[in-house]
C-alpha cells in the first residue's frame, strides 16, 4: 500500500492541498477546491493508496510553492512523483524548458514533441497537469496569446503568468 501524505496550504486567498508520496511531490489541487478533489485524484491515480495527514513531511514541498506564489523561486528543486500517460509526461517535461517569465503556444508544444498535429491533446495534457504551479503548464497559451486549458481555471493562469512577468530576473 502506498502513503499519500497531505496538507493544507493557504497564500492570500487562496488554499490548497499538496501531496507527496515516499518519491515526491504528486498533488496541487486547485485553489479554493475541496479536499474532495485531492481525494478523488489519489482514488484513480494510486488506487489503494492511504491519505495521511502530514505537514512535517509536506514542508519542503510548501516551503517551495511559497517561495513561488511570492515571486522568490523561478524553478523547483524538489521531487516529483507524477502520474500520467507518457504523451502526458512529456507534455508536463516540454513546460518545465519553458524558462521563467515566458510563454509558448500550444502549437509550439506539439511541434517539439515531433507532434505538430497534436495541439488538441497538449491542451487535455495541460488540464490533468496534477502540479499546478511546479509543473508549469501555465506557460503555455494559444497561438493567439489567450488563455486557456487550465485545471485551476483562468484566473489563475492569469496570476501564475502576472506573477512571472512581474517578478523575471534579468
Amino acid at each position: 500500500m502506498t502513503n499519500v501524505y497531505w496538507s493544507a496550504f493557504t497564500m492570500n486567498n487562496w488554499n490548497m492541498y499538496l501531496a507527496a508520496t515516499e518519491d515526491g511531490l504528486c498533488y496541487i489541487s486547485s485553489p479554493n477546491r475541496h479536499f474532495s478533489e485531492l481525494k478523488d485524484w489519489v482514488a484513480r491515480k494510486i488506487p489503494n493508496a492511504q491519505l495521511i495527514e502530514n505537514t512535517d513531511k509536506l514542508g519542503p514541498y510548501v516551503r517551495e510553492v511559497y517561495e513561488y506564489l511570492q515571486g522568490n523561486r523561478d524553478s523547483f528543486s524538489i521531487p516529483f512523483d507524477l502520474r500520467g500517460t507518457d504523451f502526458q509526461l512529456a507534455v508536463w517535461n516540454a513546460s518545465t524548458n519553458i524558462p521563467y517569465g515566458e510563454t509558448r503556444t500550444y502549437s509550439e508544444v506539439a511541434e517539439q514533441l515531433n507532434n505538430p498535429k497534436a495541439v488538441r491533446a497538449v491542451g487535455a495534457a495541460i488540464g490533468k497537469n496534477p502540479v499546478l504551479f511546479a509543473i508549469p503548464c501555465h506557460r503555455i497559451v494559444a497561438k493567439n496569446g489567450s488563455l486557456s486549458g487550465f485545471r485551476a481555471g483562468i484566473d489563475v493562469k492569469k496570476a501564475l503568468i502576472e506573477l512571472e512577468e512581474k517578478n523575471q530576473h534579468p
